[in-house]
């Protein structure tokens, strides 16, 4: 189930999506991993004033790596590693989702970049994984990205 994301906002009132939102993530508090619930019930992640809040922020970069261990590199993983350019353009916010077991990233039009990040929600999934689903915002087209993993890390660094 989605709460926060287009369709909700768009087919009811802001206020009581959110309100269905931060009654599933208390509900679920035992399931999600310890920065993602910080995360969503944090203060700051959903206030669009915050400097640190995602909101608005501008891809720069985005790296899938698979670090591999084992006499022939055979144990394997995959991390995705995410640099936002903050929506005041005064410092960076730099994600890691360690340990990803899916992902999905559509992206339409995006000759000129993706544009904004819009919204985003952190669900449990049905394998009790993080699930970071994130709206980016055009002018004429949304991207999509779908991220499961065991946890994310947040961090912000000034410019």
């Amino acid at each position: 189930m989605v709460y926060i994301l287009a369709n909700e906002r768009d087919n009811s009132s802001f206020g009581s999506s959110g309100d269905r939102y931060r009654k599933y993530l208390e509900e679920n508090k035992s399931k999600f991993p310890k920065n993602a619930y910080e995360l969503a019930t944090s203060t700051w992640w959903f206030d669009f004033s915050n400097h640190k809040c995602p909101h608005d922020s501008w891809l720069e970069k985005i790296s899938i790596v698979e670090p591999a261990e084992g006499e022939r590199n055979e144990k394997r993983s995959t991390n995705i590693e995410v640099k936002l350019l903050g929506a005041y353009h005064d410092g960076y916010i730099k994600l890691k989702y360690r340990n990803v077991t899916s992902f999905k990233i559509d992206a339409f039009n995006v000759k000129e970049g993706h544009s904004d990040w819009c919204y985003d929600e952190f669900r449990i999934s049905s394998n009790n994984l993080l699930i970071h689903e994130i709206e980016w915002s055009g002018y004429q087209d949304a991207s999509n990205w779908l991220i499961e993993s065991e946890d994310i890390e947040y961090s912000w660094e000034d410019i």
